[in-house]
């Protein structure tokens, strides 16, 4: 058997393992892992460069797979490396096994990314390879020279946030990154050719990158594709692979299968399914199988990688030995612990917005978190970003020591883009926008809370207050939409996401310095636009750091609790005045994060508020967001609109946002 025989044969037994993985399951996505198998047999056996023994080598390339669909592709290449077992491809989608239906984050087992929404994965690329270049301007070339690939689908590049990655990866030109279009015109419920006509080569041209056209289930076009890439030192590369959907796939009568809809998101059933492992020379009866001239060829590019590994780390000692300094750091960094922050540098104003608080905070950080990047959409002036912008500078294609990353209009795509620099390891993210826009990133906060992607979400204009803007920019159903992100958990018992909505400038302190303590889970900072009141003289801040606490009103001997988070807490505070000038005793609590609030013990729950109180909540959200924390004793005062243009205290008089009004509320709740 020679060379491209083994070749061939190696991707037939990637077909034909990840084919029987659909029909055992009887679910799944046969068709494209079939097509695919030739790129990801090359790439895997010739190119990838990675440690067999130390699956967590800061030098490793990455792949990135974005059709995670595709998964028994994945899994059953991986099986050819020794990262998955026979059993554990048989298990393919059952409870509790390692091979999900969508591939989810291991990197022992050889899998970069939690992958499933279309789009995602191959952007996260593009940010792991930013992440590349914004490190080896920091640590040196000598330990940062890896390549970043990506695996993308027709469905992938017909998501929006296709054109946010491609624009942004040839702005910046990024030649450590090589993405591989498995071009192979059928989708799930259509032709392609029904959905698109675009030219694909041409418009990432138009970006800036280089476009490589091949037949992706030639390995010798394959091979020649991937040489001429990683040698290219402008720009990123594009290779469209022209495949065939279910390469090798025959019908119960024995005539073509290949390229057919049906192929894509169904086992191939029956005796198509028997047919097919015959034709790509399995067994039908016995198909979990690695053929032993396909082991050896994997074991001899594992004796390959370790010499090649062994070389590239007796290199990274001598750049260690030279640069001891610089070699404390990546260690630091890659470990992905809190850095060190000493936080008494910092002072903040009276009475000013909470986005002008956190853009003190990122100053601060900026000055002191070396590998820290921080991104805004086109906003930085605006969400106040350019306190950590104004200590740094933006990155270029020519300069990677900048610290900010200007993403353009493309929340979604800064979003990932961010949670990428995170998954290739080494780089703290923080992304900011308006509040009312975070509803373009749900997808990736959504990922980046299953991935336990600690990446700070920075969202200003928080509230109707954004006035003049009118109902299109006032975020009134947002912070309902995320909390209840905050109530789900994540693998290991955690809050998913931790939200954090401070109410003056120096509870904004306390949130960041728990948002860059977290290393286990996105954390969100929604931010006033708005100047806010200081809290009472005398509050201790450090109650924040336990979701929920007590500003004033500490004894028992109380009538009412008035409770809210972000700016309505001064307004309780104003109210409570005109209550207590009244004869009514207040407590009132600032309630920055229910996730955390609710991860207290029962005993400090009852504390702060006990069961069977009355309690008043005021949210500029909507009712829903304060409802858990209310209880059927009380009222929360919200809204029950979009909102409307005009100065926001004109907002706040017309909608009840006032100490009187307060007042009003807490009387009829009390009578």
């Amino acid at each position: 058997m020679n060379g491209k025989e083994l070749m061939n044969r190696a991707a037939d037994n990637i077909r034909i393992l990840a084919a029987s993985m659909v029909e055992k399951a009887k679910s799944g996505h046969p068709g494209g892992a079939m097509g695919g198998a030739d790129f990801v047999n090359v790439l895997f056996s010739e190119f990838l460069v990675y440690d067999p023994n130390d699956a967590s080598w800061a030098g490793r390339d990455r792949f990135f797979l974005d059709p995670g669909h595709m998964s028994a592709m994945l899994y059953s290449a991986l099986a050819l490396q020794g990262k998955f077992s026979i059993d554990e491809l048989k298990e393919f989608r059952q409870w509790d096994s390692p091979t999900p239906g969508h591939p989810e984050r291991d990197i022992q087992r050889g899998i970069e990314n939690t992958s499933g929404p279309l789009g995602q994965g191959h952007t996260f690329a593009v940010g792991a390879a930013i992440a590349e270049k914004f490190l080896a301007a920091r640590l040196g070339q000598e330990v940062m020279r890896h390549k970043i690939y990506a695996y993308i689908s027709d469905g992938g590049v017909q998501e929006e946030i296709s054109q946010g990655a491609g624009r942004l990866a040839g702005l910046l030109k990024l030649n450590n990154l090589i993405m591989f279009y498995d071009s192979n015109d059928v989708q799930l419920s259509t032709m392609c050719s029904e959905v698109i006509a675009e030219d694909t080569q041409k418009k990432y041209e138009s970006w800036g990158w280089r476009v490589i056209n091949i037949n992706g289930n030639d390995v010798d076009e394959i091979r020649a594709a991937l040489r001429e890439a990683n040698a290219e030192t402008q720009c990123p590369t594009l290779i469209i692979g022209k495949t065939i959907m279910a390469k090798g796939a025959l019908k119960d009568d024995g005539s073509s299968y290949e390229g057919n809809l049906k192929t894509h998101g169904a086992p191939l059933g029956g005796e198509a399914y028997v047919n097919t492992i015959k034709n790509l020379g399995g067994d039908a009866e016995n198909p979990f199988v690695i053929f032993p001239e396909v082991k050896a060829m994997y074991d001899n590019r594992r004796k390959e990688l370790e010499q090649i590994v062994a070389a590239r780390r007796d290199e990274e000692q001598a750049w260690r030995r030279e640069n001891p300094a610089k070699a404390a750091k990546m260690d630091e960094w890659f470990a992905g612990k809190a850095p060190r922050i000493d936080w008494s540098l910092l002072t903040q104003k009276e009475n000013i917005a909470t986005r002008a608080a956190s853009a003190a905070c990122l100053g601060v950080l900026a000055s002191q978190v070396e590998n820290m990047v921080c991104s805004s959409a086109d906003l930085s002036n605006s969400d106040k970003t350019d306190g950590f912008l104004k200590m740094t500078h933006a990155m270029t294609a020519d300069d990677f020591s900048g610290a900010f990353l200007q993403a353009g209009v493309s929340e979604l795509t800064m979003a990932c883009v961010c949670i990428g620099m995170y998954l290739h390891g080494g780089v703290i993210p923080a992304c900011g926008t308006f509040f009312v826009f975070s509803d373009y990133m749900k997808p990736a906060v959504r990922m980046a809370a299953l991935m336990q992607v600690p990446i700070k979400f920075i969202w200003t204009h928080d509230a109707f207050r954004v006035g003049e803007d009118g109902p299109t920019h006032e975020p009134v159903e947002q912070e309902a939409q995320i909390r209840l992100m905050e109530k789900l958990k994540n693998h290991h018992g955690d809050d998913s996401v931790r939200v954090f909505r401070p109410a003056d400038a120096e509870e904004t302190t306390v949130c960041w310095q728990m948002a860059m303590e977290n290393m286990a889970t996105p954390t969100a900072l929604i931010l006033s636009r708005q100047n806010i009141v200081n809290l009472p003289k005398g509050n201790n801040y450090d109650g924040a750091r336990r979701g929920a606490y007590i500003v004033s009103g500490s004894d028992d001997d109380f009538d009412v609790i008035l409770l809210a988070s972000g700016s309505e807490v001064s307004t309780l505070v104003a109210g409570a005045e005109l209550l207590r000038a009244d004869g009514v005793k207040v407590r009132i609590v600032s309630a920055p994060s229910e996730g955390l609030f609710r991860r207290q013990s029962a005993d400090y729950q009852e504390s702060v508020l006990p069961k069977g109180a009355k309690v008043f909540g005021l949210t500029a959200g909507l009712p829903v967001t304060l409802e858990g924390l209310v209880g059927a004793n009380g009222k929360v005062y919200g809204m029950q609109s979009f909102g409307f243009s005009a100065p926001y205290k004109v907002l706040d008089e017309k909608l009840g946002f006032t100490a009187e009004n307060v007042y009003k509320q807490v009387k009829e709740l009390l009578n």
